[in-house]
């Protein structure tokens, strides 16, 4: 039987304490569009999101992230995920077709670290209305209606305080993960790890941090923008809102540029992000740095990470 496969990320489902300070960040300065408001929950996608939506924003008592979505290879990869984390003992729930808008059938279960991941095929795109629609058959909506207004969902950054080498095994071992790039000690432990399924440096970021508050966080989501001039335009725009922001700079680790601002009602960070490179080679070795040179992993020009500020304001995970 083949080993079932993610193909790509899908989205994240997010509680805000401030519903409405969320919606204006993500839809009017972000400038994500809106496929549909359900019972509360709000559902956005950027301009070349294909699936019903990457993001959905709630109300609830404080900021956190509910789960992680991913979308497999084929329909039967579903069931073959199902069966693979039933044997390895993990506990899985299935998530019936169509209750979360816009997703078929799922799997939901919990990392190691504690992190929840969902697993799907099925999807809906649904039409866009057509003053809001773009000309290009390839394309969802208009680009630039509205704010920084980037391309497509990128990939997720993670943090735990616990579990980490099993967390690694199984992101690699039984989600089927590669290692891109990596951060290490001498003892060759891993400190962090840019993994993914697809030819990007990373769909997944994961660190570990010992003194975070809670077992499992999220550093932050990201958004991809064509170029480097989009992220300078992003900065113009969240000046001109009153938004705090470290960057523009650019990675090592990824050789992306970056730009990151806080979601002021859920407290979830965003990286606005561009350029890097992507992988297509069939036996590439994963890129070793070594835990000495982690602030220049960070950053290899421009406005300075501050990592142990940045882990004070992660958001939990649940």
């Amino acid at each position: 039987m083949e080993k079932p496969e993610i193909a790509k990320l899908g989205y994240v489902a997010l509680v805000s304490s401030d519903l409405q300070k969320s919606l204006t960040f993500f839809r009017d300065v972000i400038g994500l569009e809106e496929t549909a408001e359900i019972d509360g929950v709000h559902y956005l996608r950027a301009w070349g999101d294909f699936q019903h939506h990457t993001l959905s924003v709630e109300q609830g008592e404080s900021g956190y992230v509910k789960h992680i979505g991913w979308r497999t290879k084929k329909r039967e990869d579903v069931e073959g995920f199902r069966a693979l984390l039933e044997e390895q003992g993990v506990d899985v729930r299935t998530v019936p077709a169509w209750e979360t808008p816009g997703i078929g059938e799922a799997v939901r279960f919990s990392l190691p670290s504690g992190h929840t991941f969902e697993l799907y095929y099925d999807i809906e795109k649904p039409e866009v209305e057509e003053h809001r629609r773009s000309v290009l058959k390839n394309q969802t909506y208009k680009a630039w209606a509205k704010g920084i207004s980037p391309r497509r969902f990128d990939h997720v950054n993670l943090h735990t305080s616990q579990q980490a080498p099993e967390t690694f095994e199984f992101l690699q071992n039984v989600l089927g993960f590669k290692m891109r790039e990596l951060l290490e000690n001498d003892n060759q432990d891993i400190l962090a790890g840019w993994m993914s399924v697809t030819q990007l440096v990373h769909d997944v970021a994961f660190v570990v941090r010992p003194e975070t508050d809670t077992p499992a966080r999220v550093h932050h989501i990201s958004y991809w923008s064509d170029d480097s001039q989009d992220i300078l335009r992003a900065a113009d725009i969240l000046k001109e809102h009153g938004f705090d922001f470290v960057g523009p700079g650019k990675h090592s680790i990824s050789q992306a540029m970056y730009i990151y601002v806080t979601d002021p009602g859920s407290g979830c960070r965003v990286e606005l992000f561009t350029g890097g490179y992507l992988i297509f080679e069939p036996d590439w070795e994963p890129v070793r740095w070594h835990e000495s040179e982690r602030a220049f992993g960070n950053t290899y020009w421009g406005d300075s990470i501050n990592a142990k500020e940045l882990v004070k304001t992660t958001i939990e995970a649940r």
